[in-house]
């Protein structure tokens, strides 16, 4: 040990290794700022989508398609001493204009990808959800359809297969494209609960009604109208006819038992349509929502406006607008005027 003290002792050899790693330093500070100014040669953000188990060359071929690499032999330089040759990971990476060679790699190889902005509308069925989600995300229409029609899978998150698209709340979220179906569930099932805080829990209860249930309310609404103010009042006469026990006798439900959402006249041998969401032939609220109800829908159930109304039928000048009634005779008189404006317009079905 004394020998190894008195050999780094030696100024001379001091001197030499001090000069060595200051020279090292040097370089590899110059060769930094060297690679920090090779820039994409880019005029705005691009987004990349780089597919979950890409390889590295097809991570080159990603790149060069949205002609982010214009030297190609020191992208891979850069990356090979980096490692990213064997840690591609997959995502969205927006790439901003500026950004250096050196910057672009550090943000492939950690993986620091951005998220997706993923509006969820109404949509009417899961097939068509899942049509949206196969184009937004990186999940296929199958693989996510596949656990939307598991009831087991549903159970686990406290639904059926028929109510699990309860569980997308109509909203714009920050999503990794690369998620999975499993993941996104979970995440969808996160925001489920923080939208159902206990003033709106207590609503429902003052209703009679369980969440799930007053979006499937609320998705009837949502497909009655457009006009929001006149939603709260079209809650009511729903909610009027449960308590009475009435057929809710929606006509959106005929069209979600059809199939067919471009009908716009519904005809007496529709009403005989056998399925569980004829609301003209089976009592109370069908098996689950027929369609993503607008929060403006939901808080329209939750906040509706108490009436005496027990039927309601579009305005004969077609403004999307409702004249409402709270017998039989005044309903049949609305509906003769309504039925005249169809006849004037030529819509038969």
């Amino acid at each position: 040990m004394q020998n190894i003290i008195a050999f780094f002792r030696n100024h001379h050899t001091f001197s030499i290794i001090a000069v060595t790693l200051s020279i090292l330093l040097l370089v590899f500070l110059i060769g930094r700022s060297i690679l920090n100014r090779q820039k994409l040669h880019i005029d705005e953000p691009v987004a990349v989508y780089i597919p979950s188990e890409s390889t590295f060359d097809q991570l080159i071929d990603t790149l060069e398609a949205h002609q982010c690499i214009t030297d190609e032999a020191l992208f891979r330089s850069m990356a090979r001493a980096r490692k990213l040759t064997n840690h591609v990971k997959g995502g969205r990476y927006l790439l901003q204009p500026g950004m250096s060679i050196f910057q672009v790699v550090n943000k492939l190889y950690y993986g620091n990808q951005d998220a997706v902005k993923l509006t969820i509308n109404k949509h009417r069925t899961k097939e068509h959800l899942c049509q949206f989600l196969d184009k937004k995300l990186e999940m296929s229409y199958d693989s996510i359809l596949s656990i939307l029609n598991d009831s087991v899978h549903c159970a686990q998150y406290g639904f059926t297969t028929n109510t699990i698209i309860a569980v997308f709340i109509q909203n714009t979220y920050d999503i990794y494209w690369n998620i999975s179906p499993e993941k996104l569930l979970e995440r969808m099932k996160k925001e489920y609960e923080r939208f159902w805080t206990s003033v709106r829990v207590g609503q429902c209860k003052d209703l009679n009604l369980s969440p799930v249930e007053v979006i499937t309310l609320a998705s009837i609404v949502e497909e009655e109208t457009n006009v929001n103010d006149e939603k709260p009042l079209i809650a009511s006469v729903y909610l009027n006819r449960l308590r009475q026990e009435m057929l809710l006798q929606a006509d959106p439900t005929l069209k979600y038992a059809i199939g067919d959402f471009t009908i716009r006249r519904l005809l007496n041998r529709h009403t005989t349509i056998n399925s569980p969401y004829n609301t003209y032939m089976y009592k109370g609220l069908p098996p689950g929502p027929i369609c993503i109800p607008s929060i403006a829908s939901i808080d329209a159930v939750l906040e509706n406006h108490p009436s005496d109304y027990l039927y309601f039928c579009a305005k004969e000048d077609m403004s999307g607008r409702h004249n409402f009634a709270r017998n039989a005779t005044e309903h049949s008189a609305n509906a003769a005027r309504f039925h005249q404006a169809l006849n004037q317009r030529g819509i038969y079905k």
